[in-house]
This record gives C-alpha cells, sequence and structure tokens, in this order.
C-alpha cells in the first residue's frame, strides 16, 4: 500500500509565496516521475508541473518562472515552491507518484489566492 500526503497549502495575497511537498510512504521501492496537479472548482485537473527521477522537469505555461518542483529520492518527497501568486492558482492541489507504471494521488490540498 502506498499513500501520499500533501502539506502546505492555505491563504496567500496575490504575489505571495507557498511550498508545498509531499510525502510517500509505504511499499516503495522506486518512485519514477513525481508531479503536482490543481483542480480548480468547476474545472478539470490540470498538470502544474513533473519531475523525473532524474531531475528532468516540465512545467505548464502559466507557472513557468513562478514555480519550481524538485525532489528528494532519498526521503520519497516532492515539492512545489510558488512565487508571485495569482488569483487564478486558486485551486486544490494533488501530488502524484508514479510507481512500478502504476499511478498514485494524494488526498489534495488547498491553496487560495486572496487579498
Amino acid at each position: 500500500q502506498v499513500q501520499l500526503v500533501e502539506s502546505g497549502g492555505g491563504l496567500v495575497q496575490p504575489g505571495g509565496s507557498l511550498t508545498l511537498s509531499c510525502a510517500a510512504s509505504g511499499s516503495i521501492f522506486s518512485i519514477s516521475g513525481m508531479g503536482w496537479y490543481r483542480q480548480a472548482p468547476g474545472k478539470q485537473r490540470e498538470l502544474v508541473a513533473t519531475i523525473t527521477r532524474g531531475a528532468n522537469t516540465n512545467y505548464a505555461d502559466s507557472v513557468k518562472g513562478r514555480f519550481t518542483i524538485s525532489r528528494d529520492n532519498a526521503k520519497n518527497m516532492v515539492y512545489l515552491q510558488m512565487n508571485s501568486l495569482k488569483p487564478e492558482d486558486t485551486a486544490v492541489y494533488y501530488c502524484r507518484a508514479t510507481i512500478q507504471v502504476r499511478d498514485y494521488w494524494g488526498q489534495g490540498t488547498q491553496v487560495t489566492v486572496s487579498s
């Protein structure tokens, strides 16, 4: 059994910063890809950023230059540093990990950007 637990969400003013963390635990041999996704009210879940085990990254155009994804393979963790936050970044953010070709998801953490 694999569990992913996100943390670090909250309320922040426009222009502010937040760092999300995601910890994977359980029967883990090796995590290949990891990523962050988000879902705003009334919208489909969308990719925010992904990172391979070798630290190759990919970002949605809407967050390039503002968000940074990173991971700690020894701790089975992935992070999302979010800067210059905008109201349109408001969403539930989900962590994903791919382990032996199967995707696992966390429960999500709410990020609200509002003055």
